[in-house]
């Protein structure tokens, strides 16, 4: 359902990509789900990433996520695209670089729309496209002592 904006609190409150950032630091699920906050969302979707111990048949012990430059700029890219695709009340995104541990939360994303079910599909999109376009690549490092680069894009 489209805003019809015959309430004031349906009007656009600035910029409603509020926070996207690459940091080598821990992640705080409270944080992101915080930025997201506005008055005029009815649904708030958040999605967590976490390291987990396997891959593709192999036990994981350790991975290190690296970015190129342009990371920061395509992020936003992604963002706005799902700004202009749903009725975002806000956006936010956080993605780990450097190495981190099973069970270490590597990726947040979270979105607020008027409804829920724009908020899941909003949110959907973000994290996939976020996975699928922004030059993040991660470096797995199996407990075989083998290691593989996979690419984000």
């Amino acid at each position: 359902m489209a805003p019809t904006n015959d309430h004031p609190g349906e009007q656009a409150a600035g910029d409603p990509v509020r926070l996207l950032e690459l940091r080598d630091t821990p992640l705080s699920v409270d944080e992101i789900f915080r930025a997201v906050g506005d008055d005029a969302a009815g649904g708030t979707a958040l999605f967590v990433g976490t390291v987990r111990n396997h891959d593709g048949g192999q036990d994981v012990d350790a991975l290190g996520y690296s970015c190129h430059p342009s990371a920061q700029e395509e992020m936003r890219r992604v963002a706005e695209k799902v700004v202009a695709d749903f009725p975002v009340r806000a956006l936010a995104a956080v993605h780990r670089v450097g190495d981190l541990q099973v069970g270490d939360i590597a990726v947040v994303v979270a979105v607020s729309c008027p409804h829920r079910a724009e908020a899941f599909a909003a949110c959907r999109k973000l994290i996939d496209d976020l996975k699928h376009e922004v030059p993040i690549w991660k470096h797995q490092r199996f407990s075989d002592g083998t290691e593989e680069w996979v690419g984000a894009c």
